[in-house]
């Protein structure tokens, strides 16, 4: 076997999807060329490129949706805030799973966390006059970045890749020492890397974070999936890490969308630091004409000129999802550990076929198996990789759109199915082997 898809057909295709550069083709642009080949020609991709959930959606809170729409609440407008009833869910959820005391008022539902990142960037580069510029530690999530240039906000960023550890301390303070710093940006566990920042890094960010009066939005997307550590037991240790241990300057996004597979209902969490919450700016005053105060300005005079709330219903689904893990019910770690099991089979072959892990270590052990991981090829820039695997049938982002510096793809298990395995094996020994 050689390779799936001849470069013309390939290159074609991109033509018709108007993708002017593969190599450093966005998820979007990766997804359509991946379709239509599989379109044109029958033979199914191995789909590594859009992270969406690949188990079914949690079953609690469809029916707890349901019950709401019985009742009739499809038919009334949601509080700004989000309902009581999410809100104390939230509440109870976050102090179960990571120690942190948050109260109700200040955690707010948004559709997904996409617009609770589009809102916090609002609100926080608007809070303090010269302090209007985001700083990511990548690599990232790219949407995040194509939000600022919607908004017209600037930002720095920088590959953690070689700054791991107390090197974090020096690097960061390199960027935030000019004072122009709003907003500090991360996932953990990491899309794309899967590296998990480790308490002396969380540390280091928190203490950065209040030094230099920058928000920390702490994306946990990936909520209890470092499946290295019995994560998700509520009211037990070892409890998830967070910056919100060592600053108030922080905002907690937690999606629906992997840890009860609820993408399709965009839900999500924005949990704010009570101190951040109650703190009232001159300047967000001035600009919206109320009381300047963090917490109220976001969700009244942002987040709801933005999507007018959360749909009612949703809600409901998910407080009771968060309330059944919270007493016990769901178990939604060993739901998502599927997600391990994927990562290590698919890792084996690939590396038994001359590929590299790019992310392979945290501070003081190997990164884990999870949603994401990271591959390299000798020989191959990132954007080559990508093209040369789209031939062989299986599609995958450049690591160079989240902000990496370093050579190679990111790779998603979620869209793995079992009898992918044996494909993807075959198609690997040909490249392999074509790649000697």
């Amino acid at each position: 076997m050689s390779k799936v898809f001849n470069e013309d057909l390939v290159a074609s295709v991109a033509r018709e999807m108007k993708v002017a550069d593969l190599q450093n083709a966005t998820i979007g642009d990766i997804l359509l060329v991946a379709s239509r080949l599989e379109e044109l020609t029958g033979i199914p991709f191995i789909r590594m490129d859009q992270g969406s959930p690949g188990l079914p959606a949690n079953r609690i809170g469809i029916e707890a949706e349901k019950a709401a729409l019985d009742k009739g609440l499809g038919a009334q407008y949601p509080a700004a805030a989000g309902v009581p009833e999410l809100k104390e869910a939230a509440s109870r959820f976050v102090k179960a799973f990571i120690d942190i005391d948050i109260s109700p008022r200040a955690c707010l539902p948004t559709t997904g966390s996409v617009a609770a990142s589009f809102g916090a960037f609002i609100a926080c580069t608007q809070r303090i006059p010269g302090k209007d510029k985001v700083l990511f530690i990548d690599p990232g999530f790219p949407i995040q970045k194509s939000q600022l240039r919607i908004l017209g906000i600037r930002w720095k960023l920088f590959d953690i890749h070689d700054f791991r550890g107390q090197a974090l301390r020096d690097k960061m303070e390199g960027y935030l020492k000019d004072g122009d710093i709003a907003a500090i940006v991360y996932s953990n566990p990491n899309n794309p890397a899967w590296i998990c920042l480790e308490e002396e890094e969380l540390k280091i960010i928190g203490e950065l974070a209040t030094k230099y009066d920058a928000v920390v939005m702490e994306d946990q997307a990936y909520f209890c999936m470092d499946f290295r550590h019995p994560f998700g037991r509520p009211y037990q240790a070892p409890f998830v890490p967070t910056v919100a241990r060592y600053t108030d300057n922080y905002i907690l996004m937690l999606s629906a969308s992997k840890i009860f597979s609820y993408a399709g209902q965009r839900i999500a969490l924005a949990c704010v630091s009570d101190k951040l919450f109650d703190k009232q700016y001159p300047a967000l005053a001035e600009r919206y004409e109320d009381s300047g105060v963090f917490g109220p300005t976001f969700i009244a005079s942002i987040m709801y000129m933005i999507t007018s709330g959360c749909t009612a219903t949703t809600q409901y689904g998910m407080a009771e999802m968060l309330n059944r893990s919270v007493d016990g019910t769901i178990n939604f770690v060993e739901d998502t550990r599927e997600y391990e099991r994927r990562a290590a089979r698919m890792k084996k072959i690939f590396t038994d076929n001359g590929f590299t892990i790019v992310y392979d270590h945290d501070v003081t052990q190997p990164v884990g198996d999870g949603f994401f991981f990271t591959l390299g090829y000798p020989g191959m820039t990132g954007g080559e990789l990508l093209c040369e695997l789209m031939y062989y049938g299986v599609s995958s982002i450049s690591l160079s759109t989240t902000g990496s510096e370093q050579q190679g793809v990111r790779a998603c298990t979620s869209r793995m199915r079992e009898e992918l395995y044996p494909i993807l094996e075959e198609r690997m020994k040909a490249f392999h082997e074509d790649h000697l």
